[in-house]
Formats: C-alpha cells, structure tokens, sequence
C-alpha cells in the first residue's frame, strides 16, 4: 500500500530537527549551508547516475538522500530564522499553481510547446515584479555543467525566437566551426585553437537539440563506454602478464575492438 506522505515528511523533519538540536548528533550540528554544499551536489548527481540505471529501489533512495538535504538547509534557515521548511513547500507550490493557469485558472495550452512558452512568459513577469533581470536568458545557474549550461540556454535563446529553422544549417555551422578549429591547428595559434574548440562544442551542443538528445547525458553514456572498454584491455592484458603501457597500441586497439564486439553481442541478446 502506498504510504501517506504528509505523517512520513513530518517525521523526517522532526527527526532532522532533533538532529541538530540540544543532545542531538554533533556531526549534524556543527553542519552549515556551505558546509554540506557538496553533499547537495553529490546527492543530485547520484539521483541522475540511478535515473541512468532505471532500478527502482536505487532512485527511491537516492532521491530520499537528496530531500534530506533539501530539509538539512530547510532546518538551518529555520535555525537562524530566515524561513520553514513550511516556507519552502508554500513557495512551490504557489509556483506551480501560477505558472500553470491552463490547469488551475482559466488560461489555455494545447500543447507541451505552449506550456514552455506560457511558463516562460509567467518567469520574465514574476522577475520584472521582483526587480530580477528580465532577460530570456536568466535563471541559468553559473555553476552548472557548462554543456548543460550550454543546452539549457540555447533552449530558453530558441523559445525567445532566436534559433535556427532548421538542422540543415546547424550542421553547416558545426562544419564551419571544425575547419576553423582545424585552420587554427595548422596556424600553431593556442589562443586562437581554445577559442575555436569552444565554438565547435557550442556548436555541437546546438545540434543534440536538433536530434534530440542531451549532450551531458550522452557524453556520460560515452565515458562510461570508455571506461568499459578500457578495463577490459586492462583485464585481457592482465592475463598475458602485461600492463597498458608495456603493450603496443596495435594490441590495445585489437582488444578495444573486442570489447565492442562483446558489447554488441550481449545487447542483442538482452535485446526484447
């Protein structure tokens, strides 16, 4: 039976406020907001890595690690009397409530499209009545990811209108980049060779929204490829006595090649 979730949150923010108080952990109560900053950091990034996985039971706990953080910082503000975790579920949820008037008024959205621009539209208002910076390109934090970063403000650039029509010219223009970047290389000019790398991840990150995908996902899938494939060398040349570096490449790449081969056969097989 599913459980109510109303007692349950009451419970974790008792026992956090225990935690910090009088007779409670000192662990916990010697904690501060910058202090547990990274534990925040690394809970997110544990939710994304068992979203990755698609097991059940390891999101479920991950994702309670990361409400306790999100109660951990709740119960320090309450400390010094800023706000409640009370303060914290109000504020999203008038958030939600606001920003969807085609559910809860009388506003109109058809399609996902339509919601995006609408809540967009709801943000610039709410921050022009905050005295925030209006621009369409606000509310992307600096400290994320710089190809998430990247994606997420070619997004918020492509629903104010400043896109391209179509991936044909998206892909002219990451060919563009890589014969700047290659004419860069061959003039033997540093300043210029960083200048044009960048240019070319923008623009590859500017094609993943074309097709589709997320760059920070994708190439998370990709290094863990690499991972893989290189520990299997590490363990095939382990069984001839040998490390990496006292192979030849010509045997590393056969082994690499081997271990695509094995990939793509067990994917077959665990193929519905």
């Amino acid at each position: 039976m599913p459980q109510e979730p109303g007692p349950l949150f009451a419970e974790l923010v008792a026992i956090m406020a225990r935690l910090r108080g009088p007779g409670g952990c000192p662990w916990d109560r010697e904690q501060s907001p910058s202090s547990i900053a990274p534990y925040l950091l690394e809970e997110t990034y544990e939710v994304l890595e068992a979203i990755g996985e698609g097991k059940a039971a390891r999101l479920r706990e991950e994702l309670g690690d990361l409400l306790l953080q999100v109660v951990f910082h709740a119960q320090m503000a309450a400390e010094a009397g800023e706000f409640t975790i009370g303060d914290v579920v109000k504020g999203i949820t008038g958030k939600l409530v606001r920003r969807h008037p085609h559910v809860f008024g009388t506003g109109e959205a058809r399609t996902a499209d339509e919601v995006l621009a609408r809540w967009e539209a709801i943000k610039q208002h709410e921050r022009q009545v905050n005295g925030e910076p209006a621009s369409a390109l606000a509310g992307v934090p600096q400290t994320l990811p710089a190809l998430l970063r990247a994606h997420r403000l070619q997004e918020k650039a492509s629903r104010a209108g400043f896109d391209w029509p179509a991936i044909a010219p998206v892909l002219k223009k990451v060919e563009e980049e890589w014969s700047e970047l290659r004419s860069a290389l061959a003039a033997g000019e540093a300043a210029r060779v960083e200048w044009e790398f960048g240019d070319l991840l923008f623009g590859l990150v500017n094609l993943s929204r074309f097709v589709g995908v997320n760059p920070e996902m994708v190439l998370t899938a990709a290094t863990e490829r690499f991972l893989r494939r290189f520990h299997y060398i590490e363990g095939a040349l382990a069984k001839r006595g040998r490390i990496p570096r006292e192979s030849t490449l010509e045997e590393m790449d056969l082994l690499w090649e081997e271990a695509k081969r094995l990939e793509a056969e067990r994917d077959e097989r665990l193929a519905p």
